[in-house]
């Protein structure tokens, strides 16, 4: 069977794919193929991680000459034509800053995940995106937190559950510290093990 051909969204330094590029190298991707790295941001240096591993980038910025609604179907349009051009079957959110509309979602049921600094449903939709995740963690006082993958649909870190670990958070800790400890013992591992859960899957047509 022809393996599921991939997609990574970033908007940073691209450290969750770098976790999928090592994960590939070690022959863990037996299911899927990474096969394009698109980011919203020109200098994104997940960019150059992809460049290094042979796979192919797209740069799709949004236009700030539109207002915003217009900005985001430009946006979402542009990025629909990529994925069908280069035969897209999987997204993988890693890092992306950009949260997609329903419209969008809606074609990719089942076939975008996304991973998220916490242990859902805590500290997690609208509003809770990197350091922010890990500031709440710590002022509300929990004793554990952790990572989540997850199927992205239309609420913002509300789709099906894949893969939790949870993470101890320990005296000290500040959101910084905490980020690295959630990305080493959590998110790097959670990730490329759900892109080949879910690669195989749609490899094997059962999703």
């Amino acid at each position: 069977m022809l393996k599921t051909k991939i997609a990574v969204l970033i908007s940073g330094g691209g450290t969750n794919l770098q976790a999928i590029i090592d994960f590939a190298k070690s022959g863990g991707l037996k299911s899927g193929e990474l096969a394009l790295v698109v980011s919203d941001k020109a200098g994104a240096y997940g960019l150059t991680r992809a460049e290094k591993a042979s796979i192919p980038t797209l740069v799709i910025a949004a236009d700030k000459s539109l207002e915003i609604t217009a900005r985001k179907a430009k946006f979402e349009a542009e990025l629909q034509s990529a994925l069908e051009a280069a035969g897209i079957e999987m997204i993988v959110l890693a890092g992306f800053m950009r949260i997609l509309s329903a419209d969008f979602v809606s074609k990719w049921e089942n076939r975008i995940i996304n991973v998220h600094p916490s242990l859902i449903p805590s500290f997690c939709g609208e509003g809770f995106y990197g350091l922010k995740v890990h500031e709440a963690a710590l002022a509300y006082g929990v004793k554990v937190t952790g990572a989540t993958v997850h199927f992205v649909n239309e609420v913002p870190d509300g789709g099906s559950i894949i893969y939790q670990k949870a993470v101890e958070i320990k005296d000290g800790d500040t959101a910084e510290t905490l980020q690295r400890r959630v990305m080493e013992e959590a998110e790097w591992k959670l990730l490329p093990a759900a892109c080949e859960y879910v690669a195989n899957l749609i490899m094997e047509r059962k999703i």
